[in-house]
């Protein structure tokens, strides 16, 4: 009678009824799996969209790029040699401003191509046409194609006059698309192409300018581009320039993707473990409702482990339908995405079926399933059948034996390593395993002081009070769950509104007060006098700095090459490309030397270096140590002697690495300034600038937060939105919580009536309770995310933390309202009910 068969069939036989008891257990598990199947087949589609552009947005199957020095005539004629077809490319930054007409300009990243431009993939503009015509020579002036926005920002139209650097432009055209660009945070203007014969008619390319030259390579068939990028880095040791490849297509993207696929993955997480809570209180409220079918089956002879497999069956059963509900649902959310994350995303997706992502969900979803499952299901397979027919009115409780203790134990565990192996980042999966561990058990915690508060209140005057009180932790009560479920789901989301709002108060009103109005690059050696006058005779500008500046490039950490080298993940950045580097007799005056001596003014002597602080933790040296650097092809290593602390947030005028006098001073070289002003007084310093100098960029600060601004407003509601869909679960577990209780409130309210409680009466009572119950969730979820959002901006961000109370309130009444919403809307139906029927049935 105990046979596998015979459970199947009664299994079979109590699912004929329907799923009612089941909807907050399919949906909780619908929308966790969902949630991770969505994140996951977007990540994939973004990823693939990088694949299969890879080539495009390369330029090619190889991209050498060097920095202020072109390659030489060895290097070129090895590079046309090894190349099917080879391509050019410079950029840097200019000025652009019309010839005539308004007195506008711009930055712009002013880019000059050949006539092999583009090797791969097709520039489209408007109107269609060569690209050689539209960039030729006529009429006096060069062609130039440009961004809209460049129109735009300056007041034109096509066909108007533009001076770049000394050269005359006429613009021919706009770009609709451009097939080796990737949408970018970073940038700090709108495209210019011109020819690259046009470039020397600018007077822009002078030694030590900003300037990135990029050779771009179709290879012959069969030739590996990883293998051949290593040759050539093997045949040019001292080149100093760098080979990407297929795979490093778009680098700055492709962390960006991670990095935010990660944080939606744990948002799905949270969202799919809040929803084990629920399908743990719908498992118990199915039992509850089958308390008489399993107390007859018991009194019949079956054993405790048939009742248990026959209704294991039907809860895994129904997780499969929960979980493929969750799947096509996620599957099919990236076509839904697309059109409102168009601005977000750097490439268009490419949308298709992805099963990595989607089967990952599925092993989440059902191990949720079964390891939140095990608890009531183990509980009531030991509990006689006695019990079971008094278990209305003495709830079943206690905990199962130790075998399905460990088992729930088991499926923890299993969570958790499943999040560390599936995370890109080891060190953020721990931490959030941690996190939710610790919130679970504060917001458990809270839950049982908040039952025991409410039973040793003194007893209330008034009745209402009495009953919301006794609610809250009579048997049975629903408080745990609710506590939890939407304690967590709110936490998250207040989480990441201080997180946003720190960031944004940041950008908007700690920067623009602290970072300079204006950054000049390009300032040639032979304009330094002139340049210095030009910016101090302007009334409103103030501290004006002034330093030499050129590229390099890390190569060795004490004598280890870099990609030997152990780099922290947040160090990383200083060995991904060349860097800015310059020299200096003594410290600015807000330097913060933490370890180590500045050298003397008059220095002279071997190569040493002061370095970022947090730089040097990242790649484990300290004073003593070396670090070797490639300028221009030329291997120079430096010994450090001083640590400073740096706070990049703040954009002081500073460098990560800054060399002692006498070793870079020979090297081709330009200066970089910076100034400060207030509001209006940066365009006159910009005018002043531009009309004398054409070939210095000016970088408006306050321009670029705007634009960062507006980009983390964008981010920030996509994550706000995502967030969001914890709320939804914590919701969902505390409808399941109000429905597994109708029944003992549907019996509370007939009750009350037959002793002469009005209906008046009974629903205050419980929107004291709910509203206890909501006014606490939301107190302890206020403290939880702010905890969780300090910790993420002081230790990770390393970002000052400014309480932001408006966010504390808004959690604290969204908990209210939504408690009391869906607790009315579980009661008033039990409240309408007539007690004659129900007496009839007692």
């Amino acid at each position: 009678m105990n046979g596998l068969g015979l459970a199947f069939r009664l299994a079979r036989r109590e699912l004929r009824g329907g799923l009612k008891g089941f909807r907050v257990f399919i949906a909780c598990l619908t929308l966790g799996v969902a949630a991770i199947a969505a994140v996951g087949s977007l990540n994939q589609s973004v990823v693939a969209g990088l694949a299969a552009d890879g080539r495009a947005l390369l330029g090619g199957d190889v991209d050498v790029r060097t920095q202020q020095a072109p390659a030489d005539a060895g290097q070129l004629a090895y590079l046309k040699a090894q190349a099917t077809r080879l391509s050019t490319v410079v950029q840097m930054r200019a000025m652009a401003r019309p010839e005539t007409g308004v007195d506008t300009r711009a930055l712009v990243e002013l880019k000059a191509v050949d006539g092999a431009y583009p090797l791969v993939g097709a520039l489209a503009t408007e109107p269609q046409a060569p690209l050689a015509s539209l960039l030729e020579k006529r009429d006096g002036g060069w062609g130039v194609v440009v961004d809209p926005n460049l129109l735009t920002k300056l007041g034109i139209e096509p066909g108007a006059r533009l001076r770049i650097g000394d050269a005359e432009f006429v613009v021919s055209a706009t770009i609709a698309r451009e097939p080796d660009r990737v949408a970018s945070m970073l940038s700090f203007g709108p495209r210019a192409l011109i020819a690259e014969a046009a470039l020397a008619d600018t007077g822009l390319v002078q030694p030590g300018s900003q300037i990135v030259y990029h050779y771009r390579l179709t290879l012959p068939a069969g030739v590996d581009p990883e293998a051949w990028g290593e040759a050539t880095a093997a045949a040019f040791p001292d080149a100093g320039w760098r080979i990407r490849g297929l795979d490093d297509a778009a680098p700055g993207v492709r962390r960006f993707i991670d990095r935010m696929t990660l944080f939606l993955t744990f948002v799905g997480l949270t969202a799919l473990l809040i929803g084990g809570i629920g399908i743990g209180n719908g498992v118990k409220s199915y039992l509850d409702g089958r308390t008489a079918t399993i107390a007859t089956l018991k009194c019949l002879g079956a054993s405790g482990r048939l009742v248990f497999t026959v209704y294991l069956i039907q809860i895994m059963g129904l997780a499969c339908v929960g979980v493929v509900l969750g799947l096509l649902l996620g599957g099919v959310a990236p076509l839904a995405a697309v059109a409102p994350l168009a601005g977000l995303l750097p490439v268009p997706p490419r949308l298709g079926f992805y099963p990595v992502p989607l089967m990952w969900a599925a092993v989440f979803g059902l191990l949720t399933a079964a390891t939140f499952a095990l608890w009531p299901l183990a509980r009531a397979r030991d509990v006689p059948a006695a019990n079971l027919f008094r278990a209305f009115v003495a709830p079943l409780d206690g905990r199962p034996r130790a075998r399905y203790v460990g088992l729930v134990a088991a499926g923890i565990a299993a969570l958790a390593a499943l999040t560390v192996a599936g995370a890109g980042e080891t060190r953020a999966a721990l931490w959030f395993v941690g996190g939710s561990l610790v919130a679970f058990a504060v917001l458990r915690g809270a839950a049982f002081l908040i039952m025991r508060a409410s039973a040793g209140v003194a007893r209330p005057a008034g009745a209402e009070w009495r009953l919301a009180l006794a609610n809250l932790h009579r048997p049975g009560a629903s408080t745990p769950s609710v506590v939890v479920s939407l304690g967590l789901g709110l936490a998250v989301l207040v989480a990441v509104v201080l997180i946003q709002g720190n960031l944004s108060r940041q950008i908007g009103e700690r920067l623009p007060k602290e970072a300079p109005a204006l950054f000049f690059i390009d300032i040639q050696p032979d304009q330094v006098a002139a340049f210095d006058a030009t910016v101090t005779s302007i009334p409103q500008a103030s501290d004006y700095r002034r330093v030499p500046t050129l590229r390099g490039r890390i190569v060795k950490i004490a004598g280890v090459p870099v990609e030997k080298a152990a780099v922290a993940p947040d160090a990383a950045w200083a060995v991904r490309g060349d860097r800015a580097l310059t020299y200096a007799a003594e410290p600015s005056a807000d330097s913060e030397i933490v370890a180590g001596k500045w050298w003397p003014a008059d220095y002279a002597g071997p190569p040493l270096v002061s370095i970022d602080a947090s730089l040097a933790r990242g790649f484990g040296v300290g004073l003593g140590d070396t670090l070797t650097f490639n300028v221009l092809g030329r291997e120079i290593e430096a010994r450090i002697v001083a640590l400073r602390e740096i706070d990049w947030r703040s954009l002081r005028f500073d460098f990560a690495v800054i060399f002692a006098p006498g070793t870079l001073e020979g090297a081709p070289q330009s200066f970089i300034g910076a100034v400060h002003a207030p509001p209006g007084a940066d365009a006159a310093i910009e005018k002043a600038v531009t009309e004398r100098f054409a070939n210095i960029s000016t970088i408006r600060v306050r321009d670029a937060l705007e634009s960062a601004a507006r980009i983390l407003a964008g981010v920030g509601g996509a994550v706000r939105a995502a967030a969001s869909v914890t709320i939804l679960a914590g919701v969902l577990v505390l409808a399941g919580a109000v429905a597994a209780a109708r029944r003992r409130r549907l019996y509370d309210a007939i009750v009350f009536k037959v002793l002469g409680a009005t209906r008046t009466r009974v629903l205050k009572a419980f929107v004291l309770e709910y509203g206890i119950l909501g006014l606490t969730t939301g107190a302890i979820a206020a403290v939880i995310g702010g905890v969780a959002a300090w910790a993420v901006i002081v230790f990770l961000m390393e970002s000052p933390w400014v309480l932001l109370p408006g966010a504390m309130a808004a959690t604290l009444a969204a908990g209210l309202l939504v408690t009391l919403a869906v607790g009315f809307a579980g009661t008033w139906r039990a409240l309408g009910q007539k007690a004659a029927p129900y007496l009839r049935n007692e």
